[in-house]
């Protein structure tokens, strides 16, 4: 070899990074060893999934048998009866079939309506706040509402919507109105249902958009307000379609958890005169499992419960895809 090429050689060697010489460790242990804390941290919600989600699964099988519960104790659960479907016949044909998926769905639906896009429209309208106090004091009012549990909001919705002493039926009547019981009245009930939701919720869930519209490129705004764009159409042209992926996400998942997130809502704000119009899946298998101890037929509804709302996510998964979006599957 040439004494220029032996230099040339020499020169290629040092300039190499040391790293690619040395051999790639394949994966394994040595991986988990390197991230343990952050493997660490994890297993808290594995455990939590794994004993709480996962092994209660098993006792779904009491759904197909005629378990009787304490009287069987755990061993009953093997040894009860196979019945098949006679459960899911029985609940299919009883008269509150019909009223319970009609009222699961139709409060669902005044949910995802109304709760759903508020806020969005409420983390819209934080973010063009340019006073940064007056943006905190905002934020902060609107979630305190969040910390407070439904036992308290159902109390408060009494006393202010009261038909005798409620400040709400006093201005009514002040204005020449009757008083109206909207907490026994079938026909107001499930407005109630969705302004009080609106009301805990609306601040704390609009935390997530808040984040995903401080990651926008600000030099989008700007290049914005040199062409002209006024505040709307900032929003419309930038804000919007930055934040719809996560939005579409988050809907997919309050369409998953929707039929499970109003079951206290609705238990300490309904009676039985608004019955017709709020019994849902979750409070009707309260009643038959917990309070009568009907536990395989509420085993068998609580089961289709989860086949209609894996029927809802599927759907707005599709949907979303349709609508220009990535989904969640």
């Amino acid at each position: 070899m040439k004494p220029q090429h032996k230099k040339k050689e020499r020169v290629r060697q040092r300039m190499k990074p040391q790293g690619l010489t040395a051999k790639r460790k394949k994966p394994g242990g040595g991986y988990f060893r390197k991230y343990a804390f952050l493997h660490l941290m994890v297993l808290p919600g594995l455990i939590y999934f794994l004993v709480f989600k996962y092994t209660p699964m098993y006792g779904l099988i009491i759904a197909f048998k005629n378990y009787r519960g304490a009287a069987g104790g755990l061993q009953g659960i093997f040894q009860a009866d196979w019945v098949g479907l006679d459960n899911f016949i029985t609940f299919f044909k009883s008269v509150y079939f019909t009223r319970v998926l009609r009222n699961t769905l139709l409060i669902s639906f005044y949910r995802i309506i109304f709760m759903f896009p508020a806020p969005v429209l409420l983390a819209l309208m934080i973010n063009e706040i340019g006073n940064r106090h007056a943006k905190k004091t905002v934020q902060t009012i609107t979630y305190m509402p969040y910390f407070l549990s439904w036992v308290v909001v159902a109390g408060l919705m009494n006393i202010l919507l009261s038909p005798t002493s409620g400040p709400i039926n006093a201005i009514l009547e002040k204005i020449g109105l009757e008083p109206i019981y909207f907490m026994g009245d079938s026909r107001y009930f499930r407005s109630m249902l969705v302004i009080s939701e609106i009301w805990k919720n609306i601040g704390y869930s609009s935390i997530v958009y808040l984040a995903a519209i401080s990651t926008i490129d600000q030099e989008q705004f700007e290049a914005a307000r040199v062409d002209g764009a006024n505040r709307l159409q900032q929003i419309r042209y930038i804000t919007l379609p930055a934040i719809s992926g996560i939005v579409a996400v988050m809907l997919i998942l309050s369409v998953g958890r929707i039929l499970d997130d109003n079951f206290e809502q609705i238990l300490n704000m309904y009676s039985p005169a608004v019955y017709e119009v709020s019994d849902v899946f979750e409070t009707y298998i309260y009643r038959s499992g917990i309070v009568d101890g009907n536990f395989s037929y509420t085993a068998a509804v609580g089961l289709f419960k989860s086949f209609i709302a894996l029927l809802l996510i599927w759907g707005t998964d599709r949907v979303t895809k349709k609508l220009g979006s990535d989904g969640l599957f």
